[in-house]
C-alpha cells in the first residue's frame, strides 16, 4: 500500500496543502516547529482517524477556523482508494471512496501506518498506559472487530466505575443484583479483549524474537509477555476466561466498594519484556530497551503484511538521529524497496545510507512544502 496525494485544509499550521508522492523514500527536511510532525501526523490521522499526539480533535483545526480536513489518495493491491476525514465543532467524519462510515471500526483498516517516533523508544521503560495503547493502536487496524470489544469493554468501565464511586461517596445505596448484572457484563467484554491480545502478542512474539536475535548479532532473545492483573492465561478460551475472570472479581468485590473503583481487567494490565531470561525493564541496558522497541516496530510491519498480504506506510518522526548507527542501518535495511516511508529531519546529514540518496525531498518552512531535488 502506498499513499499518491494527502491533502490538507485548515489542519493544524496549513491552510491549504495538496502534495503527491511518487517515490518509496520521502523525506520531510526543516527545522523544528516548522510542521514537519504535522504532516506526518495528518496520514496517521488518516489511517486511525485520531492523533497519536493528543485525544483533543479540536486541536488539529487551524486557529479561528470552523473544520479541517485531511484527504488522501491511496494505491492498494485492490486498486485506488480515497480517504477523507473532516474535524468540526460537531465532531468528526470519515469517508472511504467518498462514502461515509458511520461506525469507526468500518473505517479503520483500510489503510495501515506504523509510526515510530522517539517517545517509542520509551515504550519499555515507560508506563504500562503507553504499552496498552500500543496494543490497542496495532490491534485495532488489523483486527477491526477488536475494536468493536474494546469500545463496549471501556464504555462499561465507564458505567461501572461510576457506580462503584457513588457508592463509596454515598450518593446511592449498594445494589448487590445490579453490581452482578454490570460486573458480568464487564467481565464477557474483557474475556474477547483478553482472548484477541493473546492471540496478537503470540503473532508478535513469533516476529520481534528473530529480529531482535540478529539486530543484537546473535547475543540475545527477545521475550515478550503480557502481565494480566488476575490469573488469566494464553490458553483459555472464551468460557474460561469468564469462569476465571468472576472467581477474581468475586475476591476483590469489597475492596472495589471500599475504593471506588474497577481493580481488575485489560485496563490495568501490562507487558513485560524479556532478554536472555532478565527483565530489561528493570535491568536492561538503554541499547537492550532500544533494540526491543525496534524489534517490535519492525515485527509490527511484518505482522500487518502476513495479515493483510500488504505492507503498511511506515512513518519515521524524527527517530532515525535517535538510533545508533548499526540499529539505523538494520531500520532502513529491513524496509528498503518494500515500504512507503515517510522521514522527517532537520538534516540528512548523520544518515548514511543508499535509499536516502533515494528519496524525494521535501523542505518545510511554517507551514509552506515544496518539493526539491
Amino acid at each position: 500500500m502506498h499513499i499518491d496525494q494527502l491533502t490538507l485544509k485548515d489542519y493544524r499550521n496549513y491552510d491549504s496543502l495538496t502534495l503527491e508522492f511518487h517515490n518509496r523514500v520521502n523525506v520531510i527536511l526543516g527545522e523544528n516547529a516548522q510542521g514537519k510532525t504535522n504532516l506526518m501526523e495528518s496520514i496517521y490521522v488518516l489511517a486511525l482517524a485520531k492523533s497519536h499526539r493528543t485525544p483533543r480533535d479540536k486541536e488539529l483545526i487551524r486557529w479561528d477556523q470552523d473544520f479541517a480536513r485531511v484527504s488522501g489518495s491511496f494505491t492498494n493491491r485492490h486498486g485506488p482508494l480515497q480517504m477523507d476525514v473532516i474535524f468540526s465543532g460537531r465532531g468528526k467524519k470519515v469517508k472511504l471512496n467518498h462514502v461515509e462510515k458511520k461506525r469507526l471500526s468500518d473505517y479503520i483498516g483500510a489503510c495501515n501506518i506504523v509510526m515510530f517516533a522517539p517517545e517509542d523508544l520509551t515504550l519499555v521503560k515507560g508506563s504500562p498506559q503507553v504499552r496498552r495503547r500500543f496494543l490497542d493502536l496495532e490491534m485495532g487496524q488489523i483486527h477491526p472487530i477488536y475494536l468493536y470489544h474494546l469500545s463496549q469493554y471501556h464504555k462499561i468501565l465507564k458505567q461501572r466505575n461510576q457506580w462503584l464511586k457513588e457508592v463509596r461517596e454515598h450518593k446511592r445505596k449498594n445494589d448487590p443484583a445490579f453490581l452482578g448484572v454490570i460486573t458480568d457484563q464487564l467481565i464477557q467484554a474483557a474475556a474477547e479483549v483478553l482472548l484477541r491480545r493473546f492471540a496478537f502478542l503470540k503473532k508478535l512474539q513469533e516476529w520481534a524474537a528473530p529480529i531482535h536475535h540478529e539486530i543484537s548479532r546473535g547475543s540475545e532473545q527477545l521475550e515478550v509477555t503480557y502481565v494480566a492483573s488476575c490469573d488469566v492465561s494464553a490458553d483459555m478460551n472464551i468460557p474460561t476466561l469468564v469462569k476465571t475472570l468472576r472467581e477474581a472479581f468475586s475476591e476483590v468485590e469489597e475492596k472495589e466498594l471500599r475504593r471506588g473503583t474497577t481493580q481488575l481487567g485489560p485496563h490495568r494490565d501490562d507487558l513485560a519484556f524479556f532478554v536472555n531470561g532478565r527483565d530489561i525493564q528493570t535491568f536492561g541496558s538503554q541499547g537492550q530497551q532500544r533494540t526491543t522497541a525496534l524489534s517490535l516496530k519492525l515485527a509490527e510491519i511484518e505482522l500487518i503484511h502476513e495479515k493483510t498480504s500488504e505492507y503498511p506506510i511506515l512513518l519515521l518522526d524524527d527517530v532515525l538521529s535517535e538510533l545508533d548507527d548499526h540499529r539505523q542501518t538494520h531500520l532502513l535495511n529491513a524496509i528498503k524497496g518494500k515500504v512507503q516511508t515517510f522521514v522527517t529531519t532537520t538534516s540528512v546529514d548523520g544518515i548514511d545510507h543508499s535509499m536516502m540518496q533515494e528519496a524525494d525531498t521535501f523542505y518545510v518552512t511554517e507551514g509552506s512544502i515544496e518539493r526539491r531535488e
